[in-house]
């Protein structure tokens, strides 16, 4: 796990400024705190932060360069498969290191971008040919590691982080239809950012630069198998066990300490069960909260922990704990990013550093196999009914009720008042309505000359898999290239990454996600519940109250913060009416609606879209260097 970022020329008289290297290299210090190293060449300069995990030794240190020194690789990520892979090449390479590095740079000058298919792990990284100057780029299958791409017609640029990027001295004119979506989705699509010029590279592609003309090939896609034989449902769950439990152990392999997030859900529960069946005592954490005993599920993740004997920390915050990490989490964030749930993930990484440099999580379950409310709001609203007829028809009435995600009922009214709107449209506009925090025409209205003709090609784009036929499966994909990869994902290694703390994802081994998009829906999520699979193909290891417990999400008290702590931060400055004309980018009159709102007795979900605005407002000040 590491950092990486690096510049190559397209034309000969592009600068490849080394104080630029060392500059962007340092943006990447939290990333990779164990060493650094830069490779220099006339048409390239290649740099490495690293996070020690696999062969700790200076021997598997990067920049690395084949024996030949022909080839030079940085790489940043973890290849699970390298002892399997590396035996392939036995008598053909002289292995200097006992890292999986210098197994992925002989696989691909071995076999090219073939090698990308055999790969089990995370990864992003750039091979040099200083013989052809051909450069290779590639990104795992699911974008669990990030790689930005800069290009213009004298050079391409590539980082693990936006900061990286900026380091090099780049065009930072906004891309105002990813901007539109930022305020829809509080993230970015891929494979927009926001910056024009500056793309994501897709997840399962690869790029290749030969002779100063750039191509990018698929070499993964992540589809339904509807042409295999439906495997029995008894059959699946013991298929599934298997897959998982060698997705865990494989993910054990570390030479520094490792041990496990646990929630207390079912997802990171089935992780922690299946690891501890490869060590003897797996290191367990979790967070509680003090002030807020709904949202605290502590009391589930011991139950757990004493199962499968753990050796289990609970890190419990209090309210002010949470607001005093808030502006190292705004400080750190180099895109606008608004899931306020980074949060907790920032201080749960922060603490578990303390003990491990590598935990695994249950990510990614949720948007494979059903598990958030969304999903069974699409399932329901699918069905024919009398239920259904009559909240359609009664959505006009709903927007009188109080509404807030702060207060049971009003979150009640809020998701009612959601659902009910939401049935009347077709299945790719109500998937649209009910992934998104800002209403459409909202977002679209808030800036000052945006782009709706592109934000509306993007938009069918990432909607191509729902149609009127389409079902569960279809909105499984679109959350996986959506949700799971633009924000789950980015979460996590952007909070994890800045407290120098790995974490590896079991749920999204390749074989583990391709079957379960081989399985019928009705195997996953039906009126009974979601991730049914899951939770039954594993009843009768896990305790028995986490199937009898609801699902809670914790929400970070932003209203509360907002009516306090931040009230002048909103009202005299990132959202004052003066500092909103001077900047040029909203329109203050809308933006001050959302404000009073904010402050009213029915403040709906204007906590959310202050948040948004606080995060974008801050990100551009920092770019802009205002005070």
């Amino acid at each position: 796990m590491c950092g990486i970022t690096g510049i190559y020329a397209l034309k000969n008289e592009a600068n490849l400024n080394f104080a630029n290297a060392n500059a962007a290299l340092e943006t990447l210090a939290l990333r990779g705190p164990d060493g650094n190293g830069i490779f220099n060449h006339s048409k390239t300069i290649l740099c490495h932060a690293r996070l020690s995990i696999i062969d700790t030794s200076t021997a598997a240190s990067q920049p690395f360069t084949d024996a030949s020194g022909r080839y030079t690789i940085v790489f940043n990520g973890e290849i699970f498969n390298y002892a399997e892979l590396k035996k392939e090449l036995k008598g053909k390479y002289s292995f200097r290191s006992t890292g999986d590095t210098e197994v992925l740079l002989y696989q691909f000058i071995e076999f090219g971008a073939a090698c990308l298919n055999k790969l089990n792990g995370f990864f992003a990284f750039v091979v040099f040919d200083n013989v052809t100057n051909d450069l290779f780029i590639a990104r795992d299958r699911y974008g669990i590691k990030p790689l930005l791409i800069y290009l213009d017609e004298e050079k391409l640029i590539f980082a693990s982080e936006m900061k990286a990027v900026m380091a090099w001295g780049i065009q930072k004119e906004i891309d105002k239809a990813s901007l539109t979506q930022y305020l829809q989705f509080n993230y970015i699509p891929g494979p927009h950012s926001i910056f024009n010029k500056v793309k994501k590279l897709e997840p399962g592609f690869f790029l290749e630069v030969k002779d100063n003309a750039v191509y990018k090939q698929q070499y993964y896609k992540l589809s339904l198998n509807t042409k295999s034989e439906t495997i029995g449902y008894e059959a699946a769950q013991k298929k599934l066990i298997e897959l998982l439990d060698d997705s865990v152990q494989k993910r054990l392999i570390s030479d520094v300490p490792l041990g496990s997030f646990l929630s207390g859900g079912i997802d990171s529960s089935v992780v922690v069960a299946l690891a501890t069946k490869y060590t003897k005592q797996l290191n367990t954490f979790s967070i509680g909260f003090k002030d807020e005993p709904m949202f605290d599920e502590t009391e589930y993740a011991n139950l757990v922990a004493r199962k499968f004997n753990t050796n289990h920390t609970v890190f419990s915050l209090t309210n002010e704990d949470l607001y005093a990490n808030l502006h190292a989490v705004l400080d750190y964030i180099d895109e606008p990013f608004a899931d306020s749930s980074a949060l907790n993930v920032h201080i749960l990484s922060m603490h578990t550093r303390k003990h491990v440099t590598v935990a695994l999580s249950g990510d990614g379950a949720d948007e494979m196999l059903g598990g958030y409310n969304k999903h069974s709001a699409l399932l329901r609203a699918s069905e024919q009914g009398v239920f259904n007829s009559l909240l359609a028809a009664s959505s006009p009435l709903f927007n009188a009720l109080p509404k807030s995600r702060n207060s049971k009922l009003g979150n009640i009214f809020r998701q009612i008042e959601k659902f009910s709107e939401g049935i009347n449209l077709p299945k790719d506009e109500r998937y649209w309505k009910w992934a998104s925090f800002l209403p459409e025409e909202d977002a679209l209205g808030l800036t000052i000359a945006g782009n709706k003709e592109e934000y509306m090609v993007r938009k069918k784009f990432l909607l191509r898999k729902l149609s009127p036929q389409s079902g569960m499966n279809e909105a499984f994909l679109t959350d996986m290239e959506m949700v799971l990869q633009n924000d789950m994902l980015v979460k996590v290694d952007l909070m994890s990454m800045a407290n120098s703390l790995e974490v590896r994802v079991p749920f999204l081994d390749y074989r583990v996600v391709d079957f379960l998009f081989s399985l019928p829906v009705e195997y996953k999520i039906d009126a009974s519940g979601r991730k049914k699979i899951l939770r039954d193909a594993f009843r009768n290891i896990l305790p028995n109250e986490l199937y009898t417990r609801k699902k809670q999400g914790f929400e970070v008290p932003l209203l509360k913060w907002f009516r306090t702590e931040l009230k002048s931060t909103i009202t005299d400055d990132l959202l004052s009416e003066k500092f909103l004309k001077k900047q040029g980018v909203f329109h203050p009159e809308k933006v001050n609606l959302i404000v009073k709102r904010l402050f009213s007795n029915n403040p709906g979900d204007s906590a959310t879209h202050i948040w948004n605005l606080i995060v974008f407002q801050n990100w551009w000040k920092k770019v802009n260097g205002v005070k």
